[in-house]
């Protein structure tokens, strides 16, 4: 499956005519970020877009950047939300609102700690839309720092931009990330928004993209100039927290996903799993065990050593593709880390109850 992303060819050139678009943004209390970041969005080398900022009842300094800003930049527009108990609370609440304020068919999704590789990312995700395109899915990498814990978000992420990259070329699309992800406006009132999982606090990109994708009407777009980079978390405990949101809405994908993403996982945890089982007989011979420990050994390596090379052939490409491929040099801990990281995770969210609006 990942052999489909190892070998696509990004497009060359441009449409003839550059569409109009909006970005959206949904904000709260979220001023460090905006004033690092929103400045290099509303400076995009685009002709026609405007920048809505859904200001998401903010007690920090969020509006005063906001109105500093719109001063100098016409196409900022900005939806201020004020904490009012009759509202519902939540980002879904807030994009609708943003996607309801906004003047163009094509919207672009990112978030405030969100930073474009280059000024073309607007450009480069818009000109994939095709009469017959409605959904683009970008990539969203997460800044390089140092430390054991940021290779190993880098690494999750790739994995996991691998995965629905993967599928949406084999034209079975089941999930977007809302940090650079694109869709038509009449698609979502079309479905009526986020009517079906309203209910959950996320879902508002992976869930959307799930709902409403089909073999036709999705494109990606993994021009390097095209990302849009994300702060990461700096601890294990936040990022943790974190990742147990994100995955709580996997039990919620249409069937046949769930039980593509749920085999990849098993398969995953029990080869790791089973070597690891196998490794103390290395060490233990009786007339009562047929293979000698010699043997089991070069049995053990042999497995592991084929399926390693066969990571590395379609790995490596890939990382090249998404702009990562220091990740290489650690993929054996990776592999097994993240073999932990599916049992505890996925296993984890199969039995936990999603958090709900109030």
């Amino acid at each position: 499956m990942f052999i489909r992303l190892a070998v696509y060819k990004n497009p060359t050139g441009e449409p003839a005519t550059i569409q109009p678009v909006s970005v959206i943004i949904a904000a709260r209390n979220e001023y460090d970020n905006l004033e690092k970041h929103l400045e290099l969005i509303l400076e995009q080398n685009h002709p026609k877009f405007e920048v809505v900022v859904i200001n998401d009842c903010s007690w920090d300094q969020t509006a005063t950047l906001l109105e500093r800003l719109q001063i100098r930049y016409s196409h900022l527009k900005v939806v201020t939300l004020l904490e009012q108990e009759k509202y519902p609370k939540g980002k879904k609440f807030a994009l609708t609102l943003g996607i309801k304020a906004s003047e163009h068919e094509l919207l672009v999704f990112t978030d405030a700690d969100c930073k474009p590789a280059s000024n073309m990312w607007l450009r480069n995700m818009q000109t994939r839309f095709t009469p017959n395109k409605h959904i683009i899915l970008g990539y969203s990498p997460y800044k390089k720092q140092s430390g054991l814990l940021n290779m190993f978000i880098r690494f999750e992420t790739f994995m996991t931009a691998m995965s629905y990259l993967s599928f949406a070329l084999l034209k079975d699309a089941y999930m977007g990330v809302g940090r650079n992800l694109a869709y038509r406006k009449s698609l979502f009132f079309n479905i009526k928004g986020f009517a079906s999982h309203n209910h959950l606090l996320s879902g508002d990109d992976d869930l959307f993209v799930n709902e409403t994708a089909n073999q036709q009407n999705v494109a990606i777009e993994i021009r390097k100039d095209s990302f849009m980079v994300s702060e990461p978390k700096e601890n294990w405990a936040s990022w943790r927290k974190q990742k147990s949101r994100h995955m709580s809405t996997g039990k919620y994908y249409k069937g046949r996903h769930q039980f593509w993403l749920g085999a990849f996982s098993v398969s995953h945890i029990l080869f790791n799993l089973s070597l690891l089982a196998l490794l103390p007989f290395i060490f233990i011979y009786s007339d009562g065990i047929y293979i000698h420990p010699e043997q089991l050994l070069y049995m053990i390596v042999g497995a592991y050593g084929f399926r390693l090379l066969v990571q590395l052939c379609i790995y490596y490409p890939n990382m090249k593709k998404l702009n990562d491929t220091q990740l290489i040099f650690l993929l054996p801990v990776l592999d097994i880390m993240y073999s932990f990281y599916l049992f505890v995770f996925g296993f984890g969210s199969l039995f936990s109850k999603p958090k709900t609006w109030s």
